[in-house]
């Protein structure tokens, strides 16, 4: 197999399933693990993938990798121009009170969408839903249920090309989640800030 078409296969599978390891890499790929890490270096190399530590409740800590901003971008089919152009019409209406209606009313039509998808009792199941719905559009999420309180974690933004120009579409998430689990949320971490992932926490 030729190099481009082996990294072109890691990218659709980091793609597809989120954060892997490089044992999970070597099963599904059916390469060597020296394989899978010289095309992980290179797309290290070019800014496509990113490493990251995972640490278990018990064990050693792990690496994963996953596709960055920019691989997700150069990998992903969308309608980022006409997403853009719809964004920027939105947030031209110079009214704050009408500009923050419409976007709740769009918040609630896409949680509209996506309601029966979410299920379960309690916060924690429903983000674990969410995090499922998610999942099935190629962005990976989790739910950390170790604390007090469950966090739902972006580990990519759904809308990177629209983050990088407004950090508004970080609002708007924020109201779909709070639609879809019942429950008001808060953004505590955002990767616009610096932190590694965004993560979503009840007030």
């Amino acid at each position: 197999m030729h190099t481009e078409t082996s990294d072109s296969g890691l990218i659709e599978l980091l793609r597809e399933r989120g954060a892997l390891s490089i044992s999970d890499l070597t099963t599904v790929m059916h390469v060597t693990a020296t394989a899978v890490r010289q095309r992980l270096s290179r797309l290290m190399n070019q800014g496509l993938v990113q490493r990251d530590i995972t640490k278990p409740p018990r064990g050693r800590p792990s690496h994963c990798y996953s596709l960055t901003e920019k691989g997700r971008r150069q990998t992903a089919s969308n309608f980022a121009d006409l997403t853009l152009a719809l964004w920027q019409e939105i947030r031209s209406i110079k009214d704050s009170e009408t500009r923050r209606g419409l976007l709740q009313r769009i918040a609630k039509k896409l949680a509209g969408h996506y309601e029966q998808n979410i299920h379960g009792n309690t916060t924690a199941e429903r983000m674990q839903s969410v995090s499922a719905l998610m999942a099935d559009r190629n962005v990976p999420f989790t739910v950390d249920r170790s604390g007090a309180l469950p966090v739902l974690t972006a580990h990519a933004c759904p809308y990177p090309e629209l983050a990088e120009q407004d950090r508004g579409i970080c609002s708007v998430e924020k109201m779909l989640f709070s639609e879809l689990l019942g429950e008001k949320l808060r953004l505590s971490d955002c990767r616009l800030d610096g932190a590694n992932c965004c993560n979503f926490v009840t007030n």
